[in-house]
């Protein structure tokens, strides 16, 4: 008797019931959008460690993390879905149990200040989403209680399974999920706060305004940067380049030649007359 609890599934086996599930949902035509996880590291880039680095430091959570890190590394957070305020997510244990998270979105008031604290720090949305601006602004939006990222109190959360804590292992590998999501789409924070990340940049060309001066060159991206950052391939190779510049001649001498015929028969025509 298991009181409500199923028998123990190894972590192999939970795998592999996970990857299952994905692709039971997929059948029923529910697209799902499982977190995966690289390795141990959960996040790499800044939003996404920012707001993993939130979690731990509060004392409130940090009993059921370590289990809640675990499955989420081990892909069992099986459809994780953000939309303005909530969180909804599928993750397989025992059984497959039904986890949702409410986030507290920011007041207009605290946004607005966070968006004044930042003006002039933020100089495009790449650089916004991709974490790459100054110290001041990184510790800004990172601040508790008036920065972006929830305190246990801006956190609602609630789960199928039968744990009675507060927090369970399920609910824990959500928030992580959220993290691993974010790594990979920025974005979907300033869609959980229901704000819009363009007035970031918006007030920061309010603050300052536009000059003819040629931008620092350190913010200027080179080709090989716009190649990496969109997945482009920028750079054509010699033989393009001359094959290229050989059909513009052709077609260059080709209007030449229908030009000067045009005249002949002008002139010709003036002749008759």
């Amino acid at each position: 008797m298991y009181y409500g609890w199923g028998p123990y599934v190894s972590v192999g086996e939970r795998k592999r019931r996970a990857e299952r599930e994905v692709e039971k949902l997929r059948k029923k035509g529910r697209p799902a959008s499982p977190v995966t996880v690289e390795g141990r590291t959960i996040a790499r880039t800044f939003w996404g460690k920012a707001w993993c680095d939130n979690l731990e430091r509060y004392s409130d959570f940090e009993n059921r993390l370590p289990r809640g890190r675990s499955y989420a590394r081990n892909g069992l957070v099986i459809d994780l879905d953000i939309t303005g305020g909530r969180v909804k997510a599928l993750v397989c244990g025992s059984r497959i149990y039904k986890v949702a998270v409410n986030i507290t979105p920011v007041t207009k008031g605290r946004w607005r200040s966070i968006c004044q604290d930042c003006a002039g720090g933020i100089d495009s949305l790449v650089e916004l989403l991709q974490g790459r601006f100054s110290k001041g602004v990184m510790e800004r939006v990172c601040l508790q209680q008036t920065g972006l990222f929830p305190s246990p109190k801006e956190i609602e959360f609630s789960c199928s399974c039968p744990d009675w804590a507060a927090m369970c292992k399920h609910v824990a590998a959500v928030l992580y999920g959220i993290g691993a999501r974010l790594d990979k789409q920025p974005e979907l924070l300033f869609q959980l706060h229901q704000v819009d990340q363009n007035e970031l940049i918006a007030d920061a060309h309010m603050e300052f305004p536009l000059t003819m001066a040629r931008p620092n060159g350190e913010r200027i991206l080179d080709r090989d940067d716009l190649s990496e950052l969109f997945g482009l391939d920028l750079v054509r190779d010699a033989t393009a380049t001359a094959s290229l510049s050989a059909t513009r001649a052709r077609s260059s001498n080709t209007r030449t030649q229908a030009g000067e015929k045009n005249k002949k028969r002008s002139r010709r025509k003036k002749k008759d007359l």
